[in-house]
C-alpha cells in the first residue's frame, strides 16, 4: 500500500510539473519532446522501484521462512499439539459491542498426584530442563567417559547423538547417555578346537559363527561430585547359551583438587594399554597371546578402588594406584579357583579376603610427550601384586611396560592417514603351590614373559591395514600338562574398512606356532576372521 501512494505522488508530481512548462512555454515546440522525456524516465523510475520492492519482498520472506524453521528446531521432542475445542466449553453470547470470551469448564486433573516433580503447582513457575552442553558436558580427567569423539583405530571421530540426553533419576542436571555396539564373527581355522588358540573370551571361540560380545553401555553425570559408568556384555557361548557380565560398573569423582580422582565399583585393571580396552576398541580381532595367558581371558578387573593423580609437570603424567579383590576368573593369575576348582593341574584352595595382603594391588605411571606437531609418544610401567589359591602362602608378581608411537600429519582429513605403533611386555613370577591338602607332588616357581609388537597404518580415509607380532616364552614343567603352559607365538594381519563410524569390517589372518613340551607336542595352525560391528547411540570416547 505504501509503495503505491508513493507511486502516485511521484507521476502527479512529474505530471504537473509538465503541465506549467506547457502552459508558460506553449510556443516551443520542443516542450512536448521535453514531456515525452520525462515520461519515459518516470516510467524506468517505476520500473526500477518495483524490482527493488520485489527483492526486498523476497528478502523478507526468506527471513520469514528461516525464522520458522528455526523456531521450530527449538520446540522439544514429544511436544503436545493443541487440542481440539473441548464439547464442555460453554460460550456465552457476547452483548453489542463486545468481545466474546469462552470460558472452559473445570476439568479433572490429567495426572492425578500431588507430587510436584510431576505435576507443578499451578502457581509455579515451571523450571525448563537445560540443553546438553555441547562438546564435552561431563566434568571428567577420564577420557574413557568422555561424550563425544570415540576413538576408531586410534582416530578421533565425530559421533552424533542419537539423541539428547535423558534426565535421570528426577536429580537435577543428572543425565544418561545409552549406547550399543555388537560384534559379529566367523572364523574357520585348521585348529579343531579354536578356544585351544584363541584365549580371550570374546575372541572367535568356534568354527562357524561367532557373537562374542554384545554390549550395552551408560555413562553419565551423577551430580556435580560424581559421574558414572556401566558395560553390561552378552555373549553367546559355543552351545548358544546367552551368557550376561557386569563388565565395568563404577562411579568416579569430578571435581576433586590437587589433580586427584577417586573411582570405585567394578572396573578394568589399570595395567598396560589393551587390558582397559573394550574389545570394540582393538586394532585386531582378538587379544594379544601374553595378554590372555597373563591377565586372563577376560582381562585383569575386579571389584575395588582406584586413585589418580596428575603429575605436575611440563608434559602430561599420571600415576595411579587400584587396590581390588582379584577374585575368580577375572583375577586370573592371583585368587583365581580355576576351571573345575583346577589351575595349573592343582586343586586350588579357597583363600577369602582376610586383611590388605589378600588384595591385588595394581601401581601405574604414565607419560605423553609430544615429539612435534604431529608426532606423540606415550609410556607407561605397570605391575601387580596379590595372593594365588595354588597354596596357603602362593604369590603372584606381574610387571609390565608400555611403548606407544603415533603420527598424523597436520592435513588429516578425518583422522586420515595415520601411522600407530604400539608395543608391551610382560614378566610374571607366580609361585605354584600343592594345592589342597597338599596333593600335587611339589612346589614350583615359574618365570614366565611375552611381548607383542603392533603397526597399524591408515594409507585412505576409512581404510586401515596392520600387522602384529605375538611371543610369549613359558617356563616347562615335567609335572604340569595345562596347555597354557607352553611357549608359543603368532603372526597376524588385518585390513578393516570403517564405512561410518557407526559401522566397520574387519578381515584378519593369523598363524599361531605351538613350541613343544615334555608332554605336548608343537604344531602350526592358520585361521580367517571375518568380523562385522555395529554401534548404536552416543559411545564414550575411549584412552588415547
Amino acid at each position: 500500500m505504501y509503495f503505491r501512494k508513493t507511486v502516485l505522488i511521484y507521476f502527479s508530481c512529474i505530471l504537473a510539473s509538465s503541465q506549467l512548462q506547457a502552459e508558460e512555454s506553449p510556443a516551443l515546440p520542443a516542450s512536448n519532446d521535453a514531456i515525452q522525456k520525462q515520461l519515459l524516465e518516470m516510467q524506468k523510475t517505476i520500473q526500477d522501484l518495483q524490482t527493488r520492492h520485489q527483492t526486498e519482498m523476497d528478502a523478507l520472506k526468506k527471513q520469514v521462512a528461516d525464522q520458522q524453521v528455526l523456531i521450530e528446531s527449538m520446540k522439544p521432542a514429544g511436544v503436545i499439539p493443541p487440542l481440539p475445542p473441548d464439547p464442555g466449553m460453554t460460550e456465552e453470547k457476547p452483548g453489542p459491542g463486545a468481545v466474546a470470551e469462552v470460558k472452559p469448564e473445570p476439568e479433572a486433573p490429567l495426572f492425578p498426584t500431588s507430587d510436584p516433580s510431576l505435576v507443578p503447582d499451578s502457581g509455579a513457575a515451571i523450571t525448563p530442563v537445560p540443553a546438553p552442553v555441547p562438546g564435552n558436558a561431563f566434568p571428567t580427567s577420564d577420557p574413557s567417559l568422555v561424550t563425544g569423539t570415540p576413538d576408531v583405530g586410534g582416530l578421533t571421530l565425530p559421533l552424533p547423538s542419537v539423541g539428547a540426553p535423558s534426565a535421570g533419576g528426577g536429580a537435577k542436571g543428572s543425565y544418561l547417555n545409552i549406547s550399543f555396539d555388537a560384534i559379529f564373527t566367523g572364523a574357520a581355522s585348521t585348529a579343531d578346537d579354536l578356544s585351544t588358540l584363541e584365549l580371550g573370551d570374546h575372541d572367535p571361540q568356534q568354527n562357524g559363527f561367532n557373537a562374542r560380545n554384545v554390549e550395552l553401555a551408560l555413562d553419565g553425570v551423577v551430580d556435580p561430585f560424581f559421574e558414572g559408568f556401566a558395560n553390561i556384555v552378552f555373549k553367546l557361548d559355543n552351545e548358544n547359551e546367552t551368557g550376561v557380565e557386569v563388565e565395568e560398573a563404577f562411579g568416579q569423582t569430578t571435581s576433586m583438587p590437587y589433580g586427584l580422582q577417586f573411582k570405585a565399583g567394578q572396573f578394568f585393571t589399570p595395567f598396560g594399554r589393551i587390558n582397559p580396552m573394550h574389545p570394540h576398541a582393538w586394532d585386531f580381532m582378538d587379544a594379544p597371546l601374553v595378554n590372555g595367558m597373563m591377565l586372563g581371558p577376560d582381562g585383569l578387573r575386579g571389584v575395588g578402588a582406584q586413585v589418580a593423580w596428575v603429575i605436575p609437570a611440563p608434559f602430561y603424567a599420571q600415576a595411579l594406584l587400584a587396590m581390588q579383590n582379584g577374585q575368580g576368573g577375572t583375577g586370573y593369575s592371583f585368587r583365581n579357583p580355576g576351571e573345575d576348582g583346577t589351575f595349573y593341574d592343582r586343586m586350588t584352595i579357597d583363600r577369602r579376603t582376610g586383611g590388605f595382603s589378600d588384595l591385588v594391588f595394581t601401581p601405574r605411571l604414565e607419560a605423553s610427550f609430544d615429539l612435534t606437531s604431529t608426532q606423540t609418544i606415550l609410556t607407561g610401567i605397570s605391575a601387580a601384586f596379590g595372593p594365588n589359591d595354588t597354596g596357603n602362602q602362593a604369590r603372584t608378581q606381574i610387571y609390565g611396560a608400555d611403548f606407544f608411537y603415533k603420527w598424523k600429519p597436520a592435513n588429516a582429513e578425518g583422522g586420515w592417514p595415520f601411522v600407530k605403533w604400539q608395543n608391551e611386555i610382560m614378566f610374571r613370577r607366580f609361585e605354584a603351590g600343592r594345592g589342597l591338602d597338599d596333593a600335587f607332588p611339589a612346589s614350583e616357581t615359574f618365570n614366565d614373559w611375552g611381548a607383542y609388537s603392533q603397526v597399524i597404518w591408515g594409507f585412505h580415509k576409512g581404510w586401515a591395514v596392520g600387522l602384529r607380532g605375538d611371543y610369549v616364552d613359558i617356563d616347562e614343567s615335567s609335572l604340569t600338562t595345562d596347555p597354557m603352559r607352553r611357549s608359543r607365538s603368532r603372526l597376524s594381519s588385518d585390513l578393516s574398512w570403517y564405512p561410518s563410524e557407526f559401522s566397520k569390517l574387519r578381515l584378519q589372518y593369523n598363524h599361531d606356532f605351538l613350541e613343544s613340551t615334555d608332554l605336548l607336542p608343537s604344531g602350526d595352525e592358520d585361521s580367517l576372521f571375518l568380523m562385522y560391528e555395529i554401534s548404536l547411540g552416543a559411545h564414550g570416547a575411549h584412552k588415547y
